[in-house]
C-alpha cells in the first residue's frame, strides 16, 4: 500500500507561524506607537504607521508632521507619492479640518445662505476689524447669489480681552447677529447685553486648524484657503479648482 503525505498539516503550520509573526508585528508596533505618544505627550490613537518605512503619522488636530520610531527626530513637511503625484499628507490634513470643522454646529454660527439650494459651503473665520475679512463680506451677496453658503465662525486675531474679541462679543450677543456682524464690518458700533459666547471656543478651533490669519476659509472639502479671495474666484475654485482664475 502505497503511504501518502498530505500537505495540509504543512500549511496549517505556516498560517500559524504567518499568524503569529503578524500578531507579533501588531504588538511591536502597537508598542513603538505608545512610546511615541508618551515621549510626545499626545494620545496614542494620534500616532500611525506612515507610508515611509521607520516613520510613524502624528496627528495634532489638523496639523500633520512624521516622527521616528524612537521619538528622537520629527519631520516636518509634506509626503508625495511620486507614482500618482498625490500630496498624502494634504489628504491627511483635509480629513482632519474636515472631522474638527464637524463638530460645529450651524446655530453656533453666523451663516448667510442663499435663497436657492446651496451648492457649496465655506466655513470663514473672521476677524471684524480685519481689512480683508470686511472686503470679504462687502461680496456676500455675490457669493450667496453663485450658490456658496458662508458660515462665519468668530477669530479676533488680537485674542482674549482685545477690542476686535469684544466686538465680536457683542456681535454674538445682538438679537440680529447677521445685521450686527454686517454693521461691525463697516466699522459701526455694535452694543448688547453681555451674554455666554462661542468666541473662545471658536478661537481655540481656529488654531487647531492652523488659522493664522483672517479671513481663514475652508472649503467643504476640506481644502483651507488663507486670505482674502473674491466671489468670482472663490466659487470657481469650489466648482473646479484647477480651473479657477485668480483675481484681485
Amino acid at each position: 500500500m502505497t503511504t501518502r503525505f498530505s500537505c495540509l498539516p504543512v500549511l496549517a503550520a505556516l498560517a500559524l507561524a504567518c499568524a503569529g509573526a503578524a500578531v507579533a508585528q501588531a504588538a511591536k508596533t502597537d508598542d513603538v506607537r505608545a512610546q511615541i505618544a508618551k515621549r510626545l505627550e499626545i494620545k496614542v490613537e494620534d500616532v500611525r504607521p506612515s507610508p515611509i518605512d521607520g516613520l510613524y503619522e502624528v496627528r495634532a488636530g489638523a496639523e500633520v508632521g512624521y516622527v521616528s520610531a524612537d521619538g528622537r527626530y520629527y519631520v516636518n513637511g509634506d509626503v508625495f507619492d511620486m507614482a500618482s503625484k498625490e500630496n498624502l499628507t494634504e489628504d491627511v490634513r483635509r480629513k482632519g479640518r474636515m472631522a474638527l470643522l464637524s463638530s460645529i454646529k450651524d446655530q453656533d454660527a453666523i451663516i448667510f445662505a442663499p435663497k436657492a439650494a446651496a451648492q457649496h459651503t465655506v466655513t470663514v473665520f473672521t476677524d471684524v476689524d480685519c481689512v480683508h475679512c470686511r472686503r470679504m463680506h462687502s461680496e456676500i451677496a455675490e457669493l450667496n447669489r453663485l450658490g456658496v453658503r458662508v458660515r462665519y465662525l468668530m477669530f479676533p486675531r488680537g485674542g482674549p480681552g482685545s477690542e476686535s474679541w469684544k466686538k465680536a462679543e457683542s456681535v454674538w450677543c445682538s438679537a440680529d447677529r447677521k445685521d450686527a456682524l454686517t454693521r461691525a464690518k463697516k466699522g459701526e458700533k455694535v452694543s448688547a447685553k453681555p451674554c455666554d459666547t462661542p468666541v473662545a471656543a471658536q478661537y481655540e478651533l481656529g488654531r487647531s486648524l492652523g488659522v493664522n490669519g483672517t479671513p481663514g476659509i475652508f472649503t467643504d472639502r476640506g481644502e483651507y484657503l488663507a486670505g482674502y479671495a473674491s466671489a468670482a474666484y472663490l466659487a470657481a475654485y469650489l466648482d473646479e479648482p484647477a480651473a479657477a482664475t485668480a483675481s484681485d
